[in-house]
């Protein structure tokens, strides 16, 4: 039985399909934009379809970006020397907000996932084989999650750029700022202990 009519039913079936929205959050939303006006919920969508026509990726480094190079790709100020590999276009603004890292990235899209059928030639592998064979880049930092898929990604494309004579490296895991021992898992413990460093 449907409770709403179909326009807002369809509304609500389009929400739930979001990531990590549910069928009460999606009614929310729908309502949500129900409640705006026609000149608001218009500009939300309109945003919407321009967001998905004008956004394409870096032909470099494979982020998001609105045409031509990225903003980080374009920068002069960034390090060449050095690539971060990572998973995914939020990564980047992740990566971004701690301010510590002035280098190039490099998006892969994805990870290698036998369950969810992705495979390494579903991932952007093959531009960053042909960066490094350049030679300007020195160092490739790993930064994957450190998951069972970000593990094999990150040790399948290690496995790659060794032939080229690049410095390889992981980010360091460990105990979170503000966590306590008592409860990390032993697996957390054990990189922590791995990754400790002088001060």
């Amino acid at each position: 039985m449907e409770y709403f009519p179909p326009p807002l039913e369809k509304l609500v079936e389009q929400f739930a399909r979001l990531p990590g929205i549910g069928g009460k959050s999606a009614q929310r939303l729908a309502f949500f934009v129900l409640g705006l006006p026609e000149a608001e919920a218009q500009s939300f969508a309109d945003a919407i379809v321009d967001a998905k026509r004008s956004i394409t990726c870096c032909p470099v480094c494979q982020n998001f970006t609105s045409g031509g190079l990225c903003p980080i790709c374009a920068s002069p100020k960034r390090e060449g020397s050095t690539v971060c590999v990572v998973a995914d276009p939020r990564d980047v603004a992740a990566i971004e907000r701690s301010r510590e890292y002035n280098g190039h990235y490099h998006v892969l899209h994805g990870v290698i996932s036998p369950m969810n059928r992705v495979g390494p030639d579903d991932l952007a592998i093959k531009p960053l084989l042909e960066r490094v064979s350049k030679g300007e880049i020195q160092e490739v930092i790993m930064a994957t999650n450190p998951d069972t898929e970000g593990e094999a990604t990150a040790m399948y494309i290690a496995r790659l750029l060794k032939p080229f004579g690049v410095r390889v490296t992981r980010l360091a895991y460990g105990i979170p700022v503000g966590g306590h021992l008592e409860f990390a898992d032993e697996a957390t413990l054990t990189r922590a202990l791995e990754g400790r460093r002088e001060i």
